[in-house]
């Protein structure tokens, strides 16, 4: 599994315990979804800058 999915797995597994515990303590439902899709968008940006590639150093051509 990469490491981009298991992040979004995480990710998502947080945002349902934040959503029911919103929901617990009687937050309006419109609330929640404007908040869940917040925090959707963050979590994929941070996602998606966590775990990109890096380009390898160029390296030097040999004589």
């Amino acid at each position: 599994m990469s490491a981009f999915a298991l992040y979004v797995i995480g990710f998502f597994v947080l945002l349902a315990g934040l959503i029911y515990a919103a929901y617990l303590v009687h937050i309006p439902q419109t609330w929640i979804i404007v908040g869940a899709l917040v925090v959707v968008g963050l979590g994929i940006m941070s996602a998606v800058s966590h775990t990109k590639r890096r380009d390898p150093p160029n390296q030097a051509p040999t004589p």
